[in-house]
């Protein structure tokens, strides 16, 4: 599947998942019920998203019959967060060994449903409707243990990879194709207000439990080793690792985010 195409086609991810959604029926009748409340009964991908969220995120206090418009209404009409998702998607299936159809992230990914949340979020919050956006983090945080500041920005084609334990802070930057693994933190050092926390460049990969702490910027195509913890800045195409991190060599792929090699590619080795 080319990752380019179906970042800026909206409808050929739709079309895919409507045929792999028809087979899971047929092959798995227990689930036919939530495949045709999300997919088979929608008209568009936009209306299947906000569905799958609404049925995650309901709760007492806003019920899904509350939920889904208001899920539902920010895809249908920002164009732009709808087309993030779907370049989400497809980076996960395509990253990801264990994902083998674009149907999974959506009906089974939290990490991928955790994007999706902040997506709507991150909208509301640039309408002026922070206490909504605040009220949307605090429910992924719960369903999924993923915690992302509504401000924060993050780019398209985002793989966060199990996804448990993530943070990202107010002022964070994640830039377009970066790849995540669980327990990776972007956040602050201290008390003080402004841009405070982290800038990730295109093509950086964040091993699983690493942290990476203030106003520091990893440069293109880095690889942060699992576990680190990152208090400077790391230049383009360099490998850290460590407590606190060091330079341990240089990124043997272009993209270690496309790529997924979580060697430390040492220099001594």
């Amino acid at each position: 599947m080319n990752a380019a195409l179906q970042c800026h086609d909206v409808d050929t991810i739709w079309n895919t998942l409507r045929e792999e959604a028809e087979r899971l029926v047929a092959e798995e009748p227990p689930l036919s019920q939530m495949i045709n409340d999300v997919i088979l009964s929608r008209a568009n991908f936009a209306e299947a998203l906000g569905a799958r969220l609404a049925r995650r995120l309901s709760r007492e206090d806003m019920p899904r019959s509350a939920m889904e418009p208001l899920l539902t209404d920010v895809f249908v009409g920002h164009d732009k967060s709808l087309g993030q998702a779907a370049c989400d998607m497809v980076a996960m299936h395509e990253r990801d060994p264990a994902c083998f159809s674009l149907l999974e992230p959506l009906l089974f990914f939290k990490g991928f449903l955790a994007l999706a949340t902040y997506r709507v979020a991150h909208q509301l919050w640039h309408n002026d409707r922070r206490w909504m956006a605040l009220y949307l983090q605090s429910l992924a945080s719960e369903a999924f243990a993923v915690d992302i500041h509504p401000a924060a920005r993050i780019g398209c084609g985002i793989l966060l990879d199990h996804a448990t334990s993530f943070v990202v802070g107010e002022t964070a930057v994640i830039e377009d194709n970066v790849s995540i693994l669980h327990e990776v933190t972007l956040g602050g050092t201290g008390k003080e207000i402004g841009d405070r926390h982290p800038i990730v460049r295109s093509g950086v990969l964040l091993g699983a439990g690493s942290k990476v702490l203030g106003r520091v910027e990893i440069g293109t195509g880095a690889k942060i080793g699992a576990g680190s913890v990152v208090l400077s800045d790391v230049a383009p195409h360099t490998t850290v690792a460590g407590v606190p991190a060091i330079i341990v060599g240089e990124s043997q792929e272009e993209n270690p985010a496309i790529e997924m090699n979580q060697k430390l590619d040492c220099r001594n080795p």
